[in-house]
């Protein structure tokens, strides 16, 4: 590659070494230097012949001498040159004009001054640039005395004068303006707009010799002189920017290509000019040079190197020998900022060739030692430099004021990298002027100011901005006070004549086309201005005025002006973004550092400064802030600027020198902050996209930077105190303003809540630092409330200005009106508050262009501005004395600048991008919810709490969605304020009504809408639903109460009635502890009652495995606890909860092959002190386990000393066998920490006391069956073959000492003797007893009489309810009353309902461990879990419903209404393969708990809680709250009344007549019940005295009919989709069941697909955004052209158009994707576990829908590796699939490769032939996206191998997305991978969002 550029320079290189070789040892140094004589000669004979070569021309005598140009002819000419003339004469003498072509440079334009300085012509030259209109040209016309003149211009002038027309530049004029000179090109004919008539010479004689002259003036016929020639001078395009030329135009010129000097001539110039040099350098110099533009560098993109700047670079060199040749290459071609990696390998390799990389020594360190003015030549300085131990002084050109010495500036801190700079700044002053490159926030300005103070230099800022036009930059119209139109110069011209230094801010912003004029002030130090001024260089102005022997008053006159010596021109960029082509956003991406430019200036690098200089410039500008805090400001601010991340690059910008000095000012101010909180200010990282933000919060964690929340932060209270004139927001205080205009300063309704408070304690430290500040966020989050309350407090008096698309500069700044004829000047808001130093507040700023903005950058930094009318704005009091038209800023001026965040969906202009680091920037975001549920409060004191919360979690929940850019839309708290407002005033509107206020927006969204109702639903919002829609179960009476019997407990004497059971007690034996990690999840919990109030509450899923079981639930408080036993876990979560706790103890119960045993647990939750903690029990192996569920602390309990006993684990509990007796744990009084273990078929009874730590075991004289704790003190006890009852009283405490006795009576049942036959009571098994008694009043309803007496609620299979009355403390015979069940359960067959069998296998053979049985004493009600066949569905449904397929039944028996219902509980999700264990656990698929709150839980065995309202009074609570959030609807019609005095009176109101027949009257003033008369009573007419409703239909459809759309339309229309389908189906010959396939796919990402496309198509929108075209002759009036529109122009109004793209500007590329998916077999073995492989179809599924139509934007292709290779083709980048079919065929190709290739992995290699081959294309950015389940470790992969090759090519940004493996591996993986490239999706749901997040954030960022 580097080889075919050279040959030409080598060729040349070698042969120009070997001719000077031999020639040199003949003639020594001087004889290379003898020239050609013979081709050239001069005869000026009589001084009225030039003779080139032999083509001679006559001289005339110049009319106006002045303008022919002078000193532009040197001594020598070179052959090259001579040639050229001798064309141009010869083209001359033919009369035909001419187009000198060529590559940038001054040699164009110096041939054809040489040309025209010999053949002694005067010359009309205009520099074309884009602003250039034909009135330029022709004529302008100017108001004189009231009157408008039509003055000529320079075309016109040079037509009637027989002036030479040089035109410059003619492809940078638009297309449409230079034809106006086709015709005085081609006929010299041309029609002026005063009517006169250009016609030429030959055709002018002719008519003179019929007419006399009289007439032909008459006619306004005016002749073109015979000498008038146009010299175009022009740059080939395409090869290079700009317009091509018209063909017309194109005809009627010459062509001469004037390309660079020839090798040798070129050589001979730069001899001379560097004497002191090497031959054998300069000649090297040349050859780089040359070869730099040779055709084949231009091919690699490389600019053409600036020959022409060869000669002042040698003047350097030739003073400074010792400078390396590589840093002058610098100077002149800084490739290293303009050039990408191949383009600075390629200029290395060429330097190498020529042997100029000699920079690799370091740069000898130079320091300007001293400056002084020079005796003998004015206006220049002798300067000293120290440079290579050598002083060397030389003179440069000097300002006006005396020198001052470098280093004495107490703003300015020297660092070594900053007097390097300004040394070498010296020696490229000495020859040209200077451009410096650096970033934002650098210091250029700094060093710009600091080099005009060491020279003397006034300097004259002058901020470009890229709507700048030529004629801001030279000259602009004004009017005179008696209304005459002048020209005013611009600073620049007023800088060149009193000899400033101009500081050109931000050149890389302007147009090229405008910058163009200023080309010739440049090379030439020579300007023509619009209104004829012309302005010399001063060396030929004197000559002008010794040949002419002119005064200068003479020459004022004839307006030529000289330019100062000491003029110098200082320009700032920014480096030009490297390899963008035109992607970012056309203004400022662009290449702006193209050949043309180059010519212009030397350029300097301002380097980022190295760490050590920037803590010495921070500790001398601020010398009190805190040392380790800057050291580790500075760290984290250099990690980030060394890596070659694109994110991190750009988050390193906005941490520039400056924004870092601004943070350090603030740490020396409040030390305490932390710097993680100012860094994240500086970047503002609460509104970077997720990838930057979390590669930040990565860098701070790397850096050791901790955002400490400041402990205060939660304790002091943030509120604002004005006392005695101070201000005190949080801990800063300030006193208070006293304004001089009262009424400007804003007041406003705010309410204080903490968080704005903490912004405005924010805002006011950096107020009173004196920082404009900057305030960025969402909208609706009171920026401009928080702005107005801010100043409010302040006293402040505020100027407000909005900005909007169509702000201009000159709009910030002054308004123009004309008044009677004469232009007056309205001060902008800014200009009045920088006046009256008001505070000015800046709205909507980024909605402005960002050129516009940027004139702000000025006013903030050096305080300095120009206005419009030539005023200027100047900070500095003592430089505005003496000085004309100046505004001095108002010491308390600021600025308050508002903007919405960068970014999707405002798309406003990246305003904080351009100029965020001169403010300091505050985010606001939407209050946290505490703050914003308190906010809410004051603004709807009356709008319930309930309401309140529902909203605020709706709408966090809404923006953390937006946040992920799951949804586009921000919702803030302003929507949220409205809804409060609007249901404060009118509070029986219902909430799900109001919302639609916000929501609405979005209805015709179908994605967006279900996002939000689904997030609207989760919290209880129940938006959509009907107030009709209430689905309550069906009530069916109970049977009556019977007493059934008596239990009577024996308390005779004889021993066999009264047994003493003997107690032991010993202290219990811990192991433990050891700790288990306790995981959370998110809990997803969903409000049920969303579209239809029901019993169900809540509900939500567990996060569990699908083969687990659950086996147990139980509540404490609001706490529910869920055990699983397939492993054993255990689950906590509270009711309202955001997340669920987890700990796996399968560590502790492991799982052992089938067939051993299966655990089955159950949870004790423990009470206070132990809260948070629970004991579960195991039934088999009786072990009890202590869990702390918040440390993750395991211990065990061993109950019994002998626990080591054999476990008889013969059979499963689960196994067909009748299973024998296991451990049961009672729990009822858990929460008192004391437990009770007993065995079934024992006869011990095991207490344990948790807290003491003791266990007390009792023996007993019984065999047991079961216990049922009735009191603390009291038990239960059935016998366990007689199924007998005993009741054993204990001591309330048992002491260790005294072994207390227990006693055990029998209880003897007897039945009523109601004559039924039975002498004694059926004897019955109690399910569940309650642990307290009833309160009387529900007792005295349910036995339907006033009684108080201790009671029991007892549940068993025959009854619905019993209440033992009197039990269990009477010990009189206790009373049972009964509810009797007309059948009873247990005899009730199990396997009725045939789905039920064919879920479960088989009939259930044994009771279940659970019995779903509970009391709820409060609600007076029993809640049993049965299963649908126990059920009496034909009761609860109609005839002709079937009923819903459910898990179970919730029969809730309330013994208040006596009424029974049947609740649903419906089926679950998954169930667990092992059916019949699961029948074991519960009869029923639920298990159930009471709540604590009322109501119960259930969880069915998907692991679906639910929570239920049972209690009656509850719920009509609820359903009344949730009607009133519905609102009603009173399906009444909505009347419009207007209250108007109609002529009949409203006499006095009266019944009316009531009509004997009842028929409908409307209106009519007698009949009662009439709908809308008047006077009597009805519905709604006007004064009747009351509603009086007859029966009759108001006359009008409810409103639920009219919203139902007749069922045939929607059946037709539901045909029509169907049918349309097919047909689709069709066309793309697919099947349904592919299609239903399809779907599954494309259904799971339709979201993200949705919200990408949005962004993709907003994108593309605001790419094609109109600008404005100027120039216009209609459309809106352009400010800028008032004066031309007095003057009667046409062409003075702007419109907006497209623009069409600039020519030469390289066509924009696509972006290139890459996705590698991982379809190795782990992807499908896995997939059954964790869904992997279908995860990841998704999401290949979603990048193939989401860039459909997008192909010319994005070109993407998706390759598959796995073990068989790692470049499966999947899509192929020119074959993307167009519809579903062939898209279903990528994804079953997936699908197939996975489960057929061979098992391996080569994610590394794929991932790194992936990058390979991408870099290779062209393409404008180029992405890889690997999805991997690489299990890295496995395969013996170190992750920072992985790491580097996902960094291995800055061209390509790679990201990399690990399918989530085991345990905490990937979390690992991802610490050590670069923050913001790599991904872990643990949850393969994850998978589609991450990619979402990837495109989001880089892709579409730059789109």
């Amino acid at each position: 590659m580097h080889s075919q550029i050279l040959c030409r320079g080598t060729a040349a290189a070698a042969a120009a070494r070997r001719v000077r070789n031999i020639l040199g040892a003949v003639l020594g140094r001087d004889g290379w230097m003898w020239r050609n004589h013979e081709v050239k000669l001069l005869n000026t004979s009589s001084g009225d012949t030039v003779k080139i070569g032999d083509i001679s021309y006559k001289l005339k005598t110049p009319r106006n001498p002045e303008l022919v140009p002078l000193k532009h002819i040197s001594d020598s000419i070179p052959q090259t040159v001579a040639q050229h003339l001798r064309w141009i004469m010869q083209k001359d003498l033919l009369g035909q004009d001419v187009f000198l072509i060529g590559p940038p440079g001054p040699l164009r334009r110096s041939i054809a001054m040489q040309y025209l300085e010999l053949t002694k012509r005067e010359v009309e030259y205009v520099a074309l640039s884009r602003d250039t209109t034909e009135t330029d040209l022709k004529q302008r016309r100017e108001i004189r005395s009231g009157t408008a003149f039509y003055i000529d211009q320079c075309a016109v002038r040079a037509a009637t004068q027989g002036r030479v027309l040089v035109l410059e530049g003619l492809e940078k004029a638009e297309r449409n303006v230079l034809p106006v000179l086709n015709n005085l090109l081609e006929n010299r004919e041309m029609q002026l707009e005063d009517g006169r008539f250009l016609m030429s010479a030959e055709r002018y004689d002719k008519l003179l010799q019929e007419h006399t002259k009289e007439e032909l003036d008459s006619w306004k016929i005016i002749r073109v002189s015979e000498d008038f020639r146009v010299i175009a001078l022009g740059l080939p395009v395409p090869k290079y920017k700009g317009n091509p030329l018209d063909p017309p135009l194109r005809s009627r010129f010459q062509a001469r290509d004037i390309y660079y000097l020839p090798f040798k001539d070129q050589l001979e110039l730069l001899y001379t000019a560097g004497p002191n040099i090497a031959a054998e350098r300069v000649s090297q110099l040349l050859s780089l040079a040359t070869t730099l533009c040779s055709q084949e560098s231009s091919n690699l993109g490389l600019p053409d190197f600036p020959v022409d700047n060869l000669l002042p670079a040698l003047y350097v060199l030739n003073v400074f020998p010792m400078l390396s040749s590589q840093q002058l290459v610098q100077r002149l071609y800084p490739y290293n900022s303009i050039l990408g990696k191949d383009g600075r390998t390629a200029v290395e390799g060429v330097l190498n060739r020529f042997e100029l990389l000699d920079g690799r020594r370091e740069s000898a360190p130079s320091a300007v030692l001293s400056v002084s003015t020079t005796k003998d030549v004015e206006s220049h300085a002798d300067v000293t430099l120290h440079i290579a131990d050598k002083d060397i002084t030389f003179q440069v050109p000097a300002g006006t004021k005396e020198p001052r010495p470098p280093n004495c500036s107490s703003t300015f801190i020297s660092t070594p990298s900053h007097s390097q700079l300004l040394a070498e700044m010296m020696q490229s002053h000495m020859v040209k002027d200077i451009c410096l490159i650096g970033a934002k926030g650098c210091g250029k300005s700094v060093i710009a100011r600091e080099f005009a103070e060491m020279l003397g230099y006034n300097i004259e800022p002058v901020m470009l901005y890229q709507d700048m036009t030529a004629r801001d930059l030279l000259q602009q119209r004004y009017t005179l006070p008696n209304g005459d139109t002048a020209w005013r110069p611009s600073p620049l011209v007023n800088a060149a004549i009193e000899g400033k230094l101009l500081l050109l801010d931000g050149i890389h912003r302007v147009n090229l086309g405008t910058l163009a004029v200023l080309s010739r002030l440049l090379h030439d130090r020579e300007l023509d201005l619009y209104d004829g001024t012309r302005l010399l260089r001063w060396d030929r102005y004197q000559t002008l005025k010794e040949q002419l022997q002119f005064s200068d008053e003479q020459l004022q006159e004839r307006s030529i002006f000289p330019i100062h010596p000491s003029f110098r021109v200082l320009a700032l960029a920014e480096p030009p973004v490297v390899g963008a082509n035109t992607s970012s956003s056309a203004s400022r991406g662009q290449q702006w550092l193209g050949p043309e430019l180059l010519t212009m200036f030397l350029y300097h690098s301002v380097t980022p400064l190295a760490k050590a200089e920037e803590i010495g410039l921070i500790q001398g500008l601020t010398p009190n802030v805190p040392k380790e805090a800057a050291e580790q400001l500075l760290h984290l601010t250099h990690s980030l600027r060394k890596t070659n991340d694109p994110t991190a690059q750009s988050l390193a910008s906005s941490l520039s020198t400056r924004q870092l000095l601004r943070i350090c000012r603030r740490l020396s101010q409040y030390p305490e902050e932390s710097i993680a909180h100012a860094v994240n200010k500086a970047c503002l990282s609460r509104f970077l996209p997720s990838l930057a933000r979390a590669s930040l919060q990565k860098k701070l964690a790397n850096c050791s930077i901790q955002d400490t929340p400041d402990p205060a932060e939660h304790t002091h209270d943030y509120s604002c105190v004005v006392k005695d004139g101070v201000l005190t927001i949080g801990k800063v205080s300030t006193p208070i303003y006293n304004p001089n205009e009262k009424m400007k300063v804003p007041d406003v309704l705010f309410y204080d809540n903490p968080q704005h408070m903490m912004v405005m304690e924010d805002m006011l430290k950096d107020f009173l630092l004196g920082e404009h500040l900057l305030l960025v966020g969402n909208q609706g989050v009171g920026k401009n409330k928080i702005v107005d309350r801010f100043l409010h407090l302040l006293n402040r008096p505020r100027e407000y200005l909005q900005l909007h698309r169509d702000t201009t500069v000159q709009t910030l700044t002054l308004q123009p009106s004309v008044r009677d004829g004469i232009i007056m000047y309205e001060d902008s808001p800014l200009v009045k508050a920088v006046k009256m130093g008001h505070i000015l507040v800046i709205d909507e700023a980024d909605k402005a262009p960002t050129n516009v903005t940027c004139i702000l950058k000025t006013l903030v930094e050096s305080g300095e501005m120009i206005l419009a009318d030539g005023r200027r704005i100047i900070s500095d009091p003592l430089e505005a004395k003496g000085r004309p038209n100046t505004i001095i800023m108002h010491p308390d001026f600021r600025m308050l600048v508002l903007a919405n965040r960068p970014g999707f969906p405002f798309l406003g202009n990246d305003f904080f991008g351009a100029l965020g680091d001169i403010f300091s920037c505050h985010a606001v975001d939407n209050p946290k919810p505490q703050a914003e549920l308190a906010m809410l409060k004051q603004y709807g004191p009356n709008v319930p709490d309930a309401t309140l919360q529902k909203l605020v979690a709706a709408f966090g929940e809404l923006r953390s969605m937006a946040d992920q850019g799951t949804i586009t839309y921000p919702y803030s708290t302003r929507e949220v304020v409205n809804i409060v407002k609007h249901l404060q005033k009118f509070p029986d509107e219902g909430l799900a009504n109001v919302v639609r206020n916000v929501f609405d927006f979005d209805s015709y969204n179908k994605d967006m809408r279900e996002v939000l109702i689904e997030a609207l639903h989760k919290h209880g919002i129940p938006i959509g639903a009907k107030p009709s829609s209430v689905t309550l179960a069906k009530e069916l009476p109970l049977p009556e109460v019977k007493m059934t019997g008596y239990w009577t407990i024996n308390q005779g004497g004889n021993a066999r009635r009264k047994l003493l059971c003997p107690t032991e007690t010993h202290p219990i034996d811990i192991k433990g502890p050891v700790f288990l990690r306790v995981q959370s999840y998110p809990c997803n919990r969903q409000e049920s009652r969303a579209l239809s109030f029901s019993e169900e509450k809540a509900h939500w899923q567990i996060p569990m495995n699908e083969v687990n079981i659950i086996c147990d639930i139980t509540t404490k408080d609001d706490v529910l606890y869920v055990a699983t036993c397939n492993p054993v876990s255990l689950y906590s979560m509270k009711e309202r909860g955001e997340t669920i706790q987890c700990i796996e103890l399968y560590d502790v119960f492991p799982r052992t092959i089938s067939g051993v045993w299966q655990p089955f647990v159950t949870i004790a939750p423990l009470g206070s002190p132990l809260d948070g903690q629970v004991v579960l029990h195991e039934e088999q192996s009786n072990t009890v386990l202590h869990l702390d569920m918040v440390t993750g602390a395991v211990r065990r309990l061993m109950l019994s000393q002998d626990s080591d006993q054999p476990s008889t684990r013969a059979s499963n509990w689960w196994g067909s066998k009748e299973q024998q007796g296991g451990h049961k744990m009672c729990r009822d009084f858990a929460h008192k920490n004391w437990l009770l273990f007993y065995k079934e078929d024992g006869n011990q009874l095991e207490v344990l006391d948790v807290l003491e730590g003791r266990v007390h075991a009792i023996s007993l004289p019984i065999n047991l069956k079961s216990v049922f704790l009735v009191a603390e003190d009291r038990w239960l006890l059935l016998e366990s073959n007689t199924n007998k009852k005993f009741l054993l009283t204990k001591p309330m405490h048992m002491a260790a000492e005294d072994s207390g006795v227990c006693q055990l009576h029998s209880i003897s049942e007897d039945s009523v003797s109601s004559g039924h036959g039975a002498s004694s009571a059926e004897v019955f098994i109690p399910q569940m007893l309650s642990c307290d008694q009833l309160p009387n009043e529900n007792l005295s309803a349910a036995l339907d009489q006033k009684i108080v007496s201790p009671n029991r609620i007892m549940a068993d299979p025959g009854s619905f309810a019993q209440v033992v009355v009197g039990f269990p403390d009477l010990m009189s015979p206790n009373e049972v009353y009964s509810f009797k069940r007309p059948v009873d359960l247990s005899v009730m067959k199990s396997g009725e309902s045939g789905a039920q069998t064919f879920f479960r296998g088989g009939l259930r053979s044994t009771t279940p461990k659970r019995d779903n049985c509970v009391s709820l004493l409060s609600a007076n009600q029993v809640v049993r879990a049965l299963p649908p066949n126990k059920v009496p569905l034909k009761e609860v449904y109609p005839k002709d419903v079937t009923p819903p397929m459910t898990a179970a039944y919730l029969e809730v028996t309330d013994l208040n209404s006596k009424k029974v219902k049947y609740v649903p509980v419906p089926r679950s999700m998954s169930v667990s393969p092992y059916t019949n264990w699961l029948s074991k656990v519960s009869e029923s698929d639920v298990l159930m708990a009471p709540l604590g709150s009322g109501g119960v839980v259930t969880v069915d065995m998907g692991g679906y809680v639910r929570l239920w309202e049972t209690g009656l009074d509850t719920l009509q609570r609820s359903l009344m709250e949730w009607r009133n959030m519905i609102g009603s609807e009173d399906g009444r019609p909505i009347q419009i009344t207007v209250q108007r005095e109609s002529g009949l009176d409203v006499t006095a109101p009266k019944h009316g007549k009531i009509d004997p027949n009842n028929a409908p009257h409307v209106g009519g003033n007698q009949w009662a019940g009439g709908t809308g008369g008047r006077d009597t009573a009805g519905l709604g007419g006007k004064g009747g005295p009351y509603r009086l409703d007859a029966g009759h239909k108001v006359y009008q459809v409810s409103q639920a009919e009219k919203d139902a759309v007749p069922e045939e339309v929607r059946k037709a229309a539901r045909e029509m989709g169907e049918k349309a389908f097919k047909e689709r189906l069709k066309e793309i010959d697919m099947s349904e069941y592919d299609a239903a396939t399809y779907e599954r796919f494309s259904n799971a990402v339709r979201r993200q697909v949705q919200s990408l496309r949005i962004i993709l198509d907003s994108l593309q929108a605001k790419g094609k955004e109109r600008q404005w075209l100027k120039n216009q002759a209609l459309g809106e009036l352009d400010d800028a052209k008032i004066i031309d529109g007095l003057t009667g122009e046409k062409a003075i109004y702007k419109r907006r158009g497209e623009l069409d793209p600039e020519l030469g500007s390289p066509q924009q590329k696509p972006k290139r994707l890459r996705v590698l998916a991982d379809v190795s077999g782990s992807m499908y073995r896995f997939n059954g576990v964790d869904g992997r492989l279908e995860r990841s179809m998704e999401a290949v599924c979603m990048v193939m829908e989401a860039l459909e139509n997008y192909e010319h934007k994005f070109k993407y292709d998706i390759v598959g590796h796995s073990g068989d290779g790692y470049d499966i083709e999947l899509v192929r980048a020119d074959k993307v699939p167009k519809n579903n079919k062939q898209r279903l065929k990528a994804l079953k190709n997936m699908h197939a490769h996975a489960q057929f290739c061979m098992s391996g992995d080569y994610t590394l290699e794929g991932t790194e032939a992936s990058i390979k081959e991408l870099a290779r294309e062209e393409a404008d950015e180029h992405f890889v996206v690997v999805l991997s389940d690489a299990n890295l470790e496995r395969y013996g992969i170190r992750p920072e191998r992985f790491a580097s090759v996902l960094t291995s090519d800055p061209q390509v940004n790679a990201f990399a997305i690990f399918i989530g493996s085991l345990g905490d591996q990937a979390e690992r993986l991802q610490k050590t991978l670069p923050a913001g490239r790599s991904f872990v999706a643990m949850d393969t749901k994850q998978i589609p969002q991450i990619l979402q997040q990837i495109f989001t954030s880089t892709m579409l960022s730059s789109a």
